[in-house]
């Protein structure tokens, strides 16, 4: 188990209960993504947490494999799965490098509030871009954390060494976007609501 594999095992039962921070603006993001759904749509999402999101939107796929790297967090994606009778949604432990998603492709890709906790930020586009079909959708919320917010670098690492935080990328909107359409994506929607940090951003792969 890597370090944020520990951390998010150990805060996952908090991070269930914690309540959203704006009711309004998430309702607004699945609206914006169940717009671009299908009865027949094959799902992925990566860092999908204790599940909400994947279970929002599996009366409207045909399904959609939600994996994340928390043993913690599936298990109780799993429970409330199993307590709403939702049956089209796999929970696997996982993360982008899953030998097992070689050769396969998907008609959305999600990673919400992933990007900005990976290492490698480009490494996880390109995976999305890999896994999508022609035509399909890369939906995704990011923490854009560049100016003054760099300043917590220092106290993060800190952090890290005793396990409290995970890992943090520090990028700008701008950088992103730029990310995303070197990697080959068309960029369809790109909102930050007012007083938010991230972006939500969909973007088609030609």
């Amino acid at each position: 188990m890597n370090n944020d594999a520990g951390f998010w095992n150990r805060t996952a039962e908090k991070y269930a209960a914690q309540p959203l921070d704006d009711e309004a603006a998430y309702q607004k993001k699945l609206d914006m993504t169940r717009a671009l759904l299908t009865p027949g749509s094959r799902v992925i999402e990566f860092g999908c947490g204790t599940g909400t999101t994947a279970l929002h939107h599996a009366p409207f796929t045909q399904h959609i494999l939600a994996t994340d790297i928390s043993e913690k967090m599936i298990e109780i994606a799993r429970s409330k799965a199993q307590a709403q009778g939702i049956e089209n949604v796999t929970f696997e432990v996982g993360g982008l490098d899953n030998p097992d998603l070689a050769g396969q492709q998907f008609d959305m890709v999600m990673m919400h509030s992933l990007l900005h906790l990976l290492r490698d930020p480009g490494a996880g586009i390109a995976k999305a871009h890999d896994l999508l079909k022609s035509g399909g959708y890369f939906v995704s919320s990011t923490a854009c954390l560049s100016g003054t917010m760099r300043l917590l670098q220092p106290f993060l690492a800190i952090g890290r060494l005793f396990g409290a935080v995970p890992y943090v990328a520090f990028f700008s909107q701008r950088h992103l976007s730029a990310a995303l359409r070197t990697a080959g994506f068309e960029i369809v929607q790109e909102w930050l609501p007012e007083g938010h940090k991230a972006v939500f951003i969909i973007a088609r792969k030609p």
